[in-house]
């Protein structure tokens, strides 16, 4: 894996990644600089149940869930195109692709679903 993220101490972290090579379309720069990635990973830590205290600022929360929403549809249309690569180039079947993803093999129609998303975002 080239992007690397270090546990430095306690509690931080350092992420690194070569802009040419790792993010040639700037989007990990980008939810970097733009806070999405720090709202998203703030939003990942809160309770499990969603019965979090609400946040003192109404703009706050929203640039939260704007955020998380945002970053969470690139990953999904990347996972998509994930699936193609799986299913075309490394020949893996529905099955196989399926428990991976859901631990399901049952699951395969949500995995053709993906696959179709992802040939569309790829343009194929």
């Amino acid at each position: 894996m080239s992007v690397i993220v270090e546990k430095t101490a306690g509690n931080r972290a350092e992420i690194s990644w070569s802009p040419t090579e790792d993010d040639p379309r700037g989007y990990l720069a980008k939810a970097i600089e733009s806070e999405q990635l720090a709202y998203a990973l703030e939003s990942l830590g809160t309770s499990e149940a969603g019965h979090t205290e609400p946040t003192a600022n109404e703009d706050y929360a929203v640039a939260m869930t704007t955020a998380t929403a945002n970053l969470a549809q690139l990953l999904e249309r990347r996972a998509a195109v994930q699936v193609v690569q799986l299913r075309d180039h490394y020949g893996l079947s529905w099955r196989r692709i399926a428990v991976a993803l859901f631990e399901d093999a049952e699951k395969q129609s949500s995995v053709r679903r993906m696959y179709e998303s992802g040939r569309r975002h790829i343009g194929i």
